[in-house]
């Protein structure tokens, strides 16, 4: 049995038809990580949808309006990339929840993850990039309307920026600086990537993602890491080692939600990085130690993975659940 749970329902399907993005991965997740005894039918908790009022502390009143009504123009329909549909918009509502309860069970048993979710390309009035609804934005805004934290951070490791995380939580521009090293690893001179700093607010957000990528215009995290083309995994592991100790000397956060991304993976159809599978894993060890070490809850969603196969993508996805049994076993 694992030390924390699993937050999944097989509605989190995305019924978008044929689709670059793999809506059948959450099922293959799922019946993976039970076949391989990874973990049990009872480490798995289902989810309820989010209500109206939860998506309104982040999304605004037109927009959910429209999506709810099925009233979003031409326009903005192209825009999300995925066709609307009711049931569509139930499977956001329901990854919402999902978000907002492994965030919930994550303050009590120290780390949690949420199968679905990370949606990090929804703004308040529209979504973007296979995104409708932010759900770890609204699962971070009801920890804080409940009381239950005070400051967040968000971790993401998808090989996309955060758009919408960013805007959601904007803070201000302000000149960047260079990013020292702690945790025994250092900056590889030869990697020419960049840093840029802002922030102000509740949630400090960091984004780790390939610069020459979608989306075209990136609004400022807390900090930003801009990667350069076919970064591999040692390179890739000391900007995150880096970054995620700078944020952390800046910032106390009472939650940390970690987007998992499986798309830096080196044979992503929609990434340019480099980073094997292993690499992947260490990744997410690497961030997982962090938060045990510091005692800081962590909400882990999966986010995306288009790998030319998708047992890749599958397997990517469960070895962040194994990385996160291996920490924590000793709970």
């Amino acid at each position: 049995m694992l030390p924390f749970k699993l937050v999944y329902s097989d509605d989190y399907y995305l019924p978008i038809g044929s689709h670059v993005f793999p809506a059948e991965k959450y099922q293959r997740i799922h019946k993976k990580l039970i076949e391989t005894g990874v973990a049990e039918v009872k480490d798995f908790i289902a989810p309820r949808p989010a209500s109206d009022r939860d998506i309104l502390l982040v999304h605004t009143p037109q927009y959910v309006q429209k999506l709810k009504t099925g009233t979003l123009s031409a326009r903005e329909e192209l825009e999300m990339e995925i066709p609307y549909s009711p049931e569509l918009v139930r499977a956001f509502w329901l990854s919402a929840g999902g978000s907002i309860l492994a965030a919930d069970h994550a303050l009590n048993d120290r780390m949690a993850i949420n199968i679905g979710g990370g949606f990090h390309h929804a703004f308040p009035d529209h979504g973007e990039g296979f995104c409708m609804i932010h759900d770890v934005a609204v699962a971070i805004r009801r920890m804080q309307r409940d009381d239950k934290i005070r400051t967040a951070m968000t971790l993401d490791c998808d090989v996309h920026h955060g758009n919408g995380t960013a805007a959601i939580f904007a803070g201000v521009r302000v000149p960047s600086s260079p990013l020292p090293s702690a945790g025994g690893s250092t900056i590889p001179r030869s990697s020419p990537a960049k840093v840029r700093n802002a922030h102000a607010g509740d949630v400090f957000t960091i984004s780790l993602h390939q610069e020459n990528n979608y989306p075209a215009w990136k609004p400022p995290s807390s900090i930003d890491v801009d990667l350069p083309d076919e970064i591999g995994d040692d390179d890739y592991l000391a900007w995150l080692d880096n970054a995620l100790s700078s944020g952390l000397r800046q910032f106390e956060p009472d939650l940390l939600c970690y987007v998992a991304g499986a798309d830096p993976y080196r044979e992503d159809q929609l990434g340019g990085l480099s980073l094997t599978m292993e690499g992947l894993k260490k990744r997410d060890e690497l961030v997982f130690r962090v938060a045990r070490a510091r005692d800081i809850p962590i909400m882990v969603t999966l986010a995306g993975g288009y790998a030319q196969k998708i047992d890749d993508t599958v397997t990517i996805h469960c070895n962040t659940v194994i990385a996160a049994k291996e920490v924590f076993a000793r709970l």
